[in-house]
């Protein structure tokens, strides 16, 4: 069985697009399990300006109009019937007319829409995708041979757009390329995130306001917010407003430098509202960083099964400053080693890819 990856963009691991780097994992890892593998991508341009990579890679021009495939793409699915395309994204219009064009010639074909589907993200959307979900996205669904959703939110979100859509659910793997480990050498309590600055859908209100309250009861805490994005001149407006001490925005970091950051955090702490599968939370734990996850996060019935930190309701900011408190005391009777060993054991056991690799073949089956 051939098993042909249709992206936008050249899968390159070393861009700031999350598809492009789970997709480049997947096929990475499936073609050392000995699968079939290609992948096509539809670019801006067809330079093959990425690092070396063991799957073969074809570009494909875009076209002007958004929904228009490629000639030479159309062509190559022709070529190619007896393969099983697999879509990456959600809302896509050149994806739509795609999937109309394998159906039409009756070859199998899935998507992961890559957390698009969330429903709290769809219950704000406008008018516009309102409309563009009954023209497009619902039929690509409907005709689809099955939907890899990456967590229970999704699948919900799923149903929200078909009652039909046959759903497969399995999370991602995660590969670690930190040699950092967790370890606090100070006297600080420190709660950390790492991610875009979106205030709703990361849930950096509440964050910062659970912070404001848990000071109060450790004087030594901080709260380190990496990343950037729109939310910040709220967060700096906030701060200033409450006076709100020891709260250090970075801004963006990469590489060891974020690695290191994220090695002195004594919690990891991602109290979204909405979210597919936060990678960040995953880095954090292969650094053996105890962690607060809300369920929109699709990661709290993991970190609940491998005790690997605490799970909280969604949009919850007692919730938030109670699981603060819990692991501060965990550090207090030195109980925090088995968040810090359940948070290794999970990515070990759930989000390994060679083991994975083997269950995303009934995606295709």
């Amino acid at each position: 069985m051939e098993i042909i990856h249709i992206v936008l963009g050249k899968v390159n691991p070393n861009r700031l697009n999350g598809v492009n780097k789970v997709v480049y994992n997947m096929a990475t890892e499936q073609v050392k399990a000995g699968k079939n593998i290609q992948v096509w991508g539809i670019s801006s341009n067809t330079k093959h300006d990425y690092p070396e990579r063991n799957f073969k890679t074809v570009l494909f021009q875009n076209e002007r109009f958004p929904f228009s495939i490629p000639p030479a793409l159309k062509h190559a699915i022709q070529e190619n019937k007896n393969a099983v395309f697999h879509l990456h994204g959600g809302w896509v219009p050149v994806f739509s007319t795609i999937g109309r064009f394998l159906a039409k010639n009756k070859i199998k074909y899935v998507l992961t829409p890559h957390g698009a589907y969330n429903i709290e993200a769809m219950k704000r959307s406008g008018f516009q995708k309102k409309v563009y979900k009954f023209l497009f996205e619902k039929p690509l669904i409907d005709k689809a041979y099955k939907i890899h959703s990456i967590g229970k939110s999704e699948v919900t979100g799923l149903r929200s757009i078909s009652k039909k859509a046959s759903s497969f659910l399995l999370p991602y793997g995660f590969i670690s390329n930190s040699t950092t480990t967790n370890e606090q050498k100070s006297k600080e309590f420190i709660i950390g995130f790492v991610g875009r600055l979106d205030v709703y859908t990361k849930g950096l209100d509440l964050l910062i306001k659970a912070f404001e309250k848990f000071q109060k009861y450790n004087t030594n805490s901080k709260l380190w917010i990496i990343g950037e994005g729109d939310g910040k001149t709220f967060l700096e407006n906030y701060i200033k407003e409450k006076r709100i001490q020891n709260v250090i925005l970075w801004g963006k970091k990469f590489g060891q430098e974020k690695d290191d950051l994220v090695s002195k955090m004594n919690v990891f702490a991602h109290p979204s509202r909405n979210e597919g599968l936060p990678s960040s939370v995953l880095e954090a734990a292969s650094q053996g960083v105890p962690m607060i996850v809300s369920h929109a996060t699709n990661l709290a019935e993991y970190v609940e099964k491998f005790e690997a930190g605490i799970a909280i309701e969604n949009d919850n900011v007692s919730e938030l400053v109670t699981a603060m408190k819990n692991i501060c005391i965990a550090y207090e009777n030195e109980k925090a080693q088995q968040f810090k060993h359940g948070a290794k054991q999970m990515l070990e056991e759930d989000f390994k890819w060679s083991i994975l690799v083997e269950k995303y073949d009934e995606l295709y089956k």
